[in-house]
């Protein structure tokens, strides 16, 4: 589903007399576009540096490539991730200047092309955090598990194959995303407009199954786990003695707190978007005649949707030690 044009998610009816974004989200929308687009990359790009350094270095101290494949566990899950959120955040300005202009300049392919990326993108980064609320459950429940899993490259595997399911979900924005004469459906000066597709019963369908699988299910999965991990380390502090028990609720206090805080952050900042999609969709299969305008909310969906390339680095690298260890080290080597 296309998070970065809310607005025109259903399509427009013919005939029908759509008012495009107001002045005030002509000049909010690229303020807020800037500063996500230039926080994002800087965040990703960082992740990526300190990932590759970090692979770089497990490789020429290893023994045997034991110590290089550890290091190589959920590094390559982060890794992945930040290439999804880097291709999301290359799908913004064009956004932008559709929305600040009200016209989409850049033809029909690239309408096409966009939309593609910007569902696949969308669909990926949901499962890389459902996948990495995984890999974390079975490192720290299955710790045994977890070293063959990680020594024998399977979450190679595993982040490929993440992949198909986020490719197949955004095919039909590749094949059915057309351009419209904004002169037919607008009084604005408007040309060209990037709309949605298929009819009124296939946009619902394909809405619904895009909420399910990349909103929903990972949502579960990222519960589920983390879920686990809490009770597990809760069970475990009960059974071991005072020392450790002391150890161990500092790590579950940690821990619980840094669930809390991925699952509300995976919320807050894709429940806005997927809730005025279901919104319109639930008003295209109702309500006949133009559809209710959105406009500061679909603003604000927008807004969160986006804002997730830029929270994700931070919740999910640089709250660890490790990490803030690495680009400590790195910031010294640049000599800032």
């Amino acid at each position: 589903m296309d998070i970065f044009l809310m607005d025109n998610i259903t399509g427009p009816s013919e005939g029908e007399n759509i008012s495009g974004p107001t002045d005030v989200e002509r000049v909010l929308v690229p303020i807020f576009d800037t500063f996500i687009l230039v926080t994002g990359m800087v965040g990703h790009v960082l992740v990526i540096i300190i990932i590759l350094r970090t692979m770089r270095q497990g490789r020429r101290t290893s023994t045997a490539g034991i110590q290089h494949a550890n290091a190589n566990g959920t590094d390559i899950l982060l890794l992945s991730l930040s290439v999804a959120d880097i291709f999301l955040l290359s799908c913004i300005p064009y956004h932008t200047v559709a929305i600040a202009s009200r016209h989409w300049p850049f033809g029909s392919f690239m309408c096409k092309a966009v939309s593609f990326l910007g569902a696949m993108c969308t669909s990926a980064s949901a499962f890389m955090l459902a996948a990495l609320a995984s890999v974390r459950y079975v490192i720290v429940v299955h710790p045994t598990k977890a070293y063959r899993w990680r020594s024998s490259g399977r979450i190679k595997i595993v982040t490929t194959v993440l992949w198909v399911p986020a490719i197949v979900l955004a095919v039909p924005q590749l094949t059915w995303r057309t351009l419209v004469s904004g002169t037919e459906l607008r009084s604005s000066r408007q040309d060209l407009i990037c709309f949605n597709f298929l009819s009124d019963t296939d946009q619902i369908a394909y809405g619904v199954c895009h909420f399910l699988l990349a909103f929903l299910l990972p949502l579960v999965v990222i519960m589920l786990a983390y879920g686990k991990i809490y009770h597990f380390l809760h069970k475990t502090r009960r059974n071991r003695e005072t020392n450790q028990t002391d150890q161990l609720e500092r790590y579950q206090t940690q821990v619980t707190h840094t669930s809390v805080l991925l699952v509300l952050a995976f919320v807050l900042c894709w429940l806005p978007s997927y809730g005025l999609m279901l919104v319109q969709l639930g008003y295209r299969s109702t309500v006949t005649g133009p559809l209710p305008r959105f406009g500061p909310f679909a603003t604000f969906a927008r807004v969160m949707a986006t804002s997730s390339t830029v929270v994700n680095p931070i919740l999910y690298v640089f709250m660890s030690q490790k990490f803030r260890k690495e680009l400590m080290e790195l910031v010294r080597k640049c000599g800032c």
